[in-house]
């Protein structure tokens, strides 16, 4: 029962990270229809800006607290910026395009972004700073970090605040309108450029705060680290109903769990204590109680992708997805 409960803890934290930059997807997919594979660079886009941050700020006698925040603080508008300024230069000129051209843009701005992060901060893994004080509590026999818990913290009140923005408030509302039928939001309207603009620009600031999570959770960043974050972020948009706001969060929980389970239960367990920062991540207490075990099997990816087949193959939808008609 304690690796259960450990195991579940490890995968709720992971997947409300996926949950979170899942969000980005699943809201641009939502307004034009765009699968955004370049979001998971903006994700590593902000934990490398916070990276540098929090690495000049380190021995400035601040706390770390107030360090990490100034980081992710910067993060967020450089992430917006580049966010924006795709959607402005790569996007948008091909809106009315076919869509297998802004699919194809994509793909092309993923991997601009991610030879620049290189030529910016190299090809080699950054360690973060160990400012943050590891601090453990027991529950029901499993270890729980003080950082896991502000993770999960952090990830419910992004969640809740999105939902609230979406459902109950006037850009909310033109979002939806957009979502629903462009032309005649435009119509009624509703600014539709702006709309696409401030939906991009949310889901950067959302993925600038996953990017930190990340970065400051396994201790670890580099330039490739965008890239299978991202390809789970958007299995999970896929698993809850892309487009959906609620379907995001739940196939992000769901991806995270089965992964933890998963690797837990079924994979080999692999002591990764002497790696440093690595040694922060998923897992049990090692024999000398100051450092984790990362559950680091080698078919860790392949439980979250089999159950995706599998719903995908039962409800092509998502779960929470909704069977709706082409438009005319």
């Amino acid at each position: 029962m304690d690796i259960f409960v450990q195991q579940l803890i490890n995968g709720l934290t992971l997947g409300a990270v996926y949950a979170v930059v899942a969000l980005g997807y699943t809201m641009v997919y939502g307004i034009i229809q765009l699968i955004n594979f370049a979001h998971g660079e903006v994700v590593m886009i902000g934990a490398m800006v916070a990276f540098t941050v929090i690495n000049l700020l380190a021995a400035g006698g601040l706390p770390p607290l107030a360090v990490v925040l100034i980081g992710a603080a910067c993060a967020i508008p450089v992430c917006m910026l580049v966010s924006y300024t795709v959607e402005r230069l790569a996007y948008r000129p091909l809106r009315r395009a076919p869509r297998l051209a802004p699919l194809i843009t994509a793909i092309g701005v993923s991997i601009i972004l991610q030879h620049l992060a290189m030529l910016v901060w190299s090809r080699n893994v950054l360690a973060f700073p160990q400012i943050i004080p590891l601090k453990t509590f027991h529950f029901l026999g499993a270890t729980v970090t003080g950082v896991q818990l502000t993770i999960l913290g952090i990830c419910a009140a992004i969640m809740c605040g999105l939902a609230a923005l979406v459902y109950r408030t006037r850009l909310g509302r033109a979002m939806r309108a957009t979502a629903q039928n462009p032309q005649v939001a435009g119509l009624m309207g509703v600014d539709i450029n702006r709309v696409i603009a401030s939906t991009f620009v949310i889901g950067a600031a959302l993925a600038a705060v996953a990017g930190v999570m990340v970065g400051t959770y396994y201790g670890v960043a580099q330039y490739t680290m965008g890239s299978i974050l991202g390809l789970k972020a958007f299995a999970a948009a896929v698993l809850g109903g892309i487009g959906n706001v609620p379907g995001a969060m739940v196939g992000g929980l769901l991806l995270g769990v089965v992964e933890a389970l998963g690797a837990g239960y079924i994979g080999d367990i692999t002591d990764l204590c002497r790696y440093g920062p690595l040694a922060r991540a998923i897992g049990e207490r090692c024999a000398d109680g100051g450092h984790f075990v990362l559950f680091g099997s080698n078919y860790q990816d392949v439980f979250a992708f089999v159950v995706l087949i599998l719903v995908l193959v039962f409800r092509p939808s998502g779960l929470l997805g909704e069977r709706v008609g082409d438009r005319a």
